[in-house]
């Protein structure tokens, strides 16, 4: 609670008055320290291969910077992808379950709960925060939501059982995750500043190729189940196969990314979008 009062005092602070990149990731990097005082840290990960990997090299527990990357990683990507009305909420009630799902079947009580009230809360906040928004997230919310599910996913890995324990979280996380790296290769290709804000993201292509707000949304959002569903399945299936079946999809991943555009800058003269897509809510 203590690290999630931080990220959303900082939220508000971003909202109100615009806070400087460096304030901002500070105030992130200290929410996601308190969390790993507080136990939340990934030490031991299971080795699809066999075994198990320790984060320790020489005495150095490099399982903390790992674990605060991830944390910081995840509230970022999560602020990133709510650019359209309802995007961020419903990306965080569908990971929200299916991290509770996971953690009911393994027997994880401590994941189940906060999963399932995060997932209750969102789900009722979508109500008004869905096309067209009566309420607004803001950076408090969504780097709330992100800040959460990246611990909840941290805890779920530390106690999954699952030989594919490390590829779980992110495909539960998988719409926010590859839509900020495909963001900074996108800017790195084209010597663009990694933290300048674009309108490639995927929910600006999907609008570009002539999806409406809400087919949007939608679209993105049946993509996440569908990764979702497939870490469910991952965690039944044996080592060799859950390993192919998860690379497959990341490849799958990049691959559609490639062809709608979301990889490639597209020239601005280009740009049309409709006056309804063109909106204050379209984030970057």
């Amino acid at each position: 609670l203590l690290g999630g009062s931080i990220i959303v005092l900082l939220g508000i602070l971003d909202d109100v008055r615009d806070v400087s990149p460096r304030l901002k990731l500070l105030g992130q990097i200290t929410a996601a320290a308190v969390a790993v005082i507080f136990g939340i840290e990934v030490d031991v990960i299971t080795n699809p291969f066999g075994g198990v990997i320790v984060l320790n090299w020489q005495g150095i527990p490099i399982g903390i910077p790992l674990t605060i990357l991830w944390i910081v990683g995840i509230t970022n990507a999560l602020n990133l992808i709510d650019g359209l009305d309802g995007l961020a909420g419903g990306l965080s009630a569908i990971a929200a379950l299916t991290l509770a799902v996971i953690g009911w079947r393994e027997g994880s009580p401590e994941i189940v709960l906060p999963a399932m009230i995060l997932a209750a809360a969102t789900f009722g906040f979508l109500r008004y925060n869905f096309y067209p928004a009566k309420i607004f997230m803001g950076d408090s919310g969504s780097m709330f939501l992100g800040y959460i599910l990246a611990c909840l996913s941290v805890i779920g890995v530390t106690k999954t059982a699952t030989v594919v324990s490390v590829f779980i979280p992110i495909l539960i996380l998988g719409i926010p995750i590859f839509d900020t790296l495909f963001a900074i290769i996108r800017r790195y290709i084209n010597n663009q500043p990694i933290f300048k804000a674009d309108k490639d993201h995927l929910h600006h292509r999907l609008l570009e190729i002539g999806f409406t707000h809400r087919q949007t949304v939608l679209a993105i959002y049946g993509v996440n189940l569908v990764l979702g569903a497939s870490a469910i399945w991952l965690t039944d299936m044996a080592t060799d196969q859950a390993v192919m079946i998860s690379i497959g999809l990341i490849l799958a991943i990049f691959i559609g990314a490639d062809k709608i555009g979301v990889l490639r800058r597209k020239p601005a003269a280009q740009r049309s979008l409709k006056p309804e897509q063109t909106g204050k809510n379209i984030g970057a």
